[in-house]
């Protein structure tokens, strides 16, 4: 089962970092903020995570001969989040460090100049800015920034892993289909 869950959460991982790094590496100028980012990150991230149901699928067919309860599915699902979790955070520290240390504050100041754009007044832009200044701050410990980045995608994979189990523990939601014998098609043909 460890091979199961390093080989599905290193596929999630690869997906969803390759995606990170890309945009955050070609778009660093002009990183995608606001809802349109995080769409994007979001739904990268369900794509990638999609890793956890086949995985799930394929203990219970392949090894399990067709049933698996809700826990155990649950808990491997949660352990490929995790793999991909940890690839992720290992990414965006990459990232980081290809883009250099004022990547963050080029993100924040296109965050504030999308609320300017969006009509925010000059108490809400100052508040922001002040929101910003304390949160790179803060961010710049990787004590803080390595579960902040980590926590952006391990719940989008419980999501996938509570929806996933919820399914799969029902043997008859899509069971495997075994190839029918040759000697049955012939005899079904005759």
């Amino acid at each position: 089962m460890q091979r199961l869950i390093l080989t599905y959460g290193l596929i999630a991982g690869v997906v969803v970092s390759i995606q990170l790094f890309l945009i955050a590496t070609l778009l660093k100028d002009n990183p995608p903020t606001g809802p349109l980012g995080m769409a994007i990150g979001y739904l990268t991230m369900l794509i990638a995570l999609s890793a956890v149901f086949v995985a799930i699928k394929r203990r219970r067919d392949h090894e399990l001969g067709g049933a698996i309860r809700f826990w155990p599915a649950f808990g491997l699902g949660v352990a490929i989040s995790a793999v991909a979790g940890v690839l992720y955070v290992l990414t965006w520290e990459a990232v980081l460090v290809v883009n250099g240390a004022d990547y963050v504050e080029t993100m924040m100041a296109a965050e504030v100049d999308r609320q300017r754009a969006a009509g925010a007044g000059a108490a809400e832009v100052a508040a922001l800015q002040a929101q910003m200044e304390g949160f790179r701050a803060m961010y710049a410990n990787p004590l803080i920034r390595l579960p902040i980045t980590f926590s952006e995608i391990f719940p989008v994979g419980l999501l996938v892993s509570l929806v996933s189990a919820a399914l799969l523990r029902n043997p008859r939601f899509m069971p495997l289909r075994r190839e029918a014998e040759p000697a049955q098609d012939h005899a079904a043909a005759n």
